[in-house]
This record gives C-alpha cells, structure tokens and sequence, in this order.
C-alpha cells in the first residue's frame, strides 16, 4: 500500500511539474520582433475545458473559407464579426452538446485517443476586456500565416474540406473532419497554441490545459 502510495505522490508529482514548466519555459524561447504589433486583432476564446480562436472577417477571409457558407453556415452575413475555429476530440465534441449530456464513453475517448474535428462558428461583436476573453494585435504577415495554420486543420476530401452530416449545435455552427489525432496531452489548448505561435505568438512550451495557456499568454506577449 504504501508503495503504491508513494508511486501516486510521484505520479502527481511529475504532471504539477510538467505543467509547471510547460507554462513558465516560452515557447520560442526568444520573442520575434514583430510579436503582439499590428492591425489585426484576433482573439483567444476560452472556458474551463477548452479554448478557441475568433478571427476577424473581411472580404478576403471569406473568400478564403468559402467552403463555411457552401455547407450553409452564415459566414457571409453582414453581422458577422468573426469567425470562431476550435480543434478537438471528435466523440465528446459531437456528443456533448451541453454539460447535462456528459458520457462516459467520449470522456475515456478524450483521455486515450481519439479522432479530431473542426468545429467553426460565427459570431458578432465580442466586447472586450473580459475574463474569458484574450486580443492579441498581429501584423498582415502574421495574420496570413495564423489563417495557413488554421486551414491546414481541416482534412481535406475530392471536394475540399469534410463537413459532417447532422452534426451542429445551431444553425449557426458547422463540424468539419479535421487532421491530426486528440489526446489528454494533445488538446485543444495545444492546437490553439500551435496556431498563436503561427500568428507570432509566444505560448508556454506545453499548454494542455486552458488555464495554463491563459498564464503564458499573460506572461509573453
């Protein structure tokens, strides 16, 4: 018993410290010189268990993700501010539409492996400052290189991009089958990184967690 109880302190004791560092060593460990300038505010949408990206529209993003508004989500519409992309696990993303439809299944998923989505909504005006909201000013350049990443996200079929059949939490929301595979070390928050650093961005090295991405953000840029 008490073998196995010094094996769990040491177990919690080396993820505190892989969290730890994961956040406080930045990644790249040296800031670019055009990081957090420029005329292009993008946004870090984030809640307890996840973390998304709100990026402005004009007239060349949504020519850039035409594919939205063919699959019938209004990314055209004049009231639309922003795009909002967020990667993740494909069984709790499409079967937990709310918090009272937690399973057992797509949670074990999530925690072990799984396949990926893109899940894209549009939204309005998003006031700011606010707790759960994070804007970051890039340049054209980066900006580019943010929207490169995000695309690459999506997989790609005959047709372009793969939009998933009846699976929607609105008819303001699309899922999209996306590359790369979800894990409890490889999450959204990961992806969101990923795409910050894109953007020229500077993250914590391992950011699995919203909370611990909200700290490096604060902490480098």
């Amino acid at each position: 018993m008490k073998k196995l109880l010094r094996l769990l302190v040491m177990l919690v004791a080396a993820v505190v410290l892989a969290l730890s560092l994961g956040t406080l060593v930045p990644r790249p460990l040296w800031p670019t010189a055009a990081a957090g300038e420029g005329t292009r505010r993008i946004l870090v949408l984030k809640n307890p268990i996840h973390t998304d990206i709100a990026i402005p529209v004009d007239d060349g993003v949504r020519r850039r993700f035409r594919f939205l508004a063919d699959a019938g989500l209004p990314s055209d519409a004049p009231e639309v501010r922003y795009l909002v992309f967020g990667w993740g696990g494909r069984a709790f993303y499409l079967e937990t539409p709310t918090w009272s439809q937690v399973k057992a299944l797509p949670i074990f998923k999530a925690l072990t492996l799984d396949a990926s989505v893109m899940h894209v909504d549009v939204a309005g005006d998003i006031s700011e400052p606010r707790p759960d909201v994070a804007g970051f000013d890039v340049g054209e350049d980066r900006f580019a290189a943010l929207l490169d990443f995000v695309e690459a996200s999506f997989q790609q079929g005959p047709s372009g991009p793969i939009v998933i059949d009846n699976a929607a939490y609105s008819n303001f929301d699309r899922f999209y089958e996306a590359n790369g595979r979800f894990n409890a070390l490889i999450g959204c928050s990961t992806w969101t990184a990923a795409a910050l650093r894109a953007a020229g961005l500077r993250t914590g090295w391992w950011n699995p967690l919203p909370a611990s991405l909200g700290l490096s953000m604060r902490l480098y840029n």
